[in-house]
């Protein structure tokens, strides 16, 4: 791997055209972009837009993050002006089996730890927004402001880590004063409604009226409640005001990268922001992006509905597969998938 020399991220800006008074630094090498930059940007004309999907995804990775990575650094050694603009890495793969999602060798992001920990607080912030939905839920049904039955609530909680042990679990006990004992259980943030409400909205506006119609639960009635019913909405846009700004960092070759949002594919949609690939289409010649998962997800929920969301038009596809990927869906152990074997891929 090359010896990385990132460049302030204030340099990167500039050559993007974003002047430092317009950023919002998170130290020397991260900062954010204010969403609303794209109302400056209205006017100027939109970049190409690549899509990076792949062949049925494995534990091994197909390596659809540092081939969109290396794609774009590609674009700007040819002297085309490229941003790559991928999901931000969330702590339960990053602390699993998969590992971190920066790329690898020399397609890699800066700064990784940074990125692949806390980053500059986003799925915090979606988790928070989370949990508060459920707070309100719970307080709602305690206090009988709303008509919630009890074994009709579909909203969980969330944490960003692999915890199976909460996956099921009875919340409610100690008495009356902590609420009503019911079933209930965690999903991971990446895979909250929420985080995939933050990536599809363009703007607070549109992120508030998206949040307030989540369903979290029926009435005795059977009539679905939301979180506009709860009046729930604005205070979690509240929380989410920050990170609804892009994450602007680099490549070891300085190429501008967007990182924001992290949807999962066989949940969600499986892709970052729309407002960091619109931001990049206005900054950029080409925009290459990342959907996550393999083409029959990530990839066409992109071409179904998160390109109809964004107003976007896709250029060209690239389909990642490698030889690990066909061997393992030919059969091979994982712990096998280095070793040479022709029959497993013929």
């Amino acid at each position: 791997m090359k010896n990385p020399e990132p460049k302030p991220i204030t340099t990167i800006g500039e050559k993007l055209g974003i002047s430092p008074d317009d950023l919002i630094p998170y130290g020397k090498f991260i900062a954010k972009v204010p969403y609303r930059k794209l109302l400056e940007l209205k006017d100027k004309p939109d970049g190409k837009l690549v899509l990076v999907t792949a062949m049925n995804p494995t534990p091994a990775g197909e390596g659809k993050t540092t081939t969109s990575i290396g794609l774009s650094m590609a674009f700007n050694r040819l002297g085309i002006n490229s941003i790559v603009t991928l999901r931000e890495p969330s702590l339960g793969p990053v602390m699993g089996v998969k590992g971190g999602a920066t790329g690898g060798g020399n397609a890699q992001i800066l700064p990784m730890e940074e990125i692949n920990l806390h980053f500059t607080g986003d799925i915090h912030a979606v988790t928070s927004a989370h949990n508060l939905l459920s707070a309100m839920l719970d307080a709602a049904l305690k206090f009988s402001s709303v008509d919630i039955d009890p074994t009709k609530i579909i909203w969980p909680r969330a944490m960003d880590m692999n915890d199976r042990a909460l996956r099921h679990i009875v919340v409610g006990l100690g008495g009356s004063a902590n609420g009503v004992p019911r079933e209930d259980g965690f999903v991971i943030s990446a895979a909250s409604e929420v985080m995939a409400i933050l990536c599809l909205a363009r703007d607070l506006k549109d992120l508030k009226e998206r949040l307030s119609r989540i369903i979290v639960a029926y009435s005795k009635k059977k009539n679905p409640i939301t979180a506009g019913d709860l009046k729930a909405h604005g205070a979690m846009a509240v929380l989410l005001k920050d990170a609804m700004n892009p994450n602007l960092v680099q490549t070891i070759e300085n190429t501008p990268v967007f990182v924001h949002g992290g949807p999962f594919a066989n949940i969600a949609h499986g892709t970052n922001s729309v407002i960091a690939t619109r931001l990049a289409l206005k900054l950029s010649d080409v925009v290459v992006t990342e959907a996550g998962f393999g083409a029959d997800l990530g990839g066409e929920k992109f071409l179904d509905f998160v390109s109809r969301v964004g107003g976007f038009n896709v250029n060209g596809v690239v389909l990642v597969a490698s030889l690990k990927a066909l061997k393992y869906h030919g059969g091979v152990k994982k712990d096998e998938l280095d070793i040479e074997n022709l029959e497993a891929i013929e």
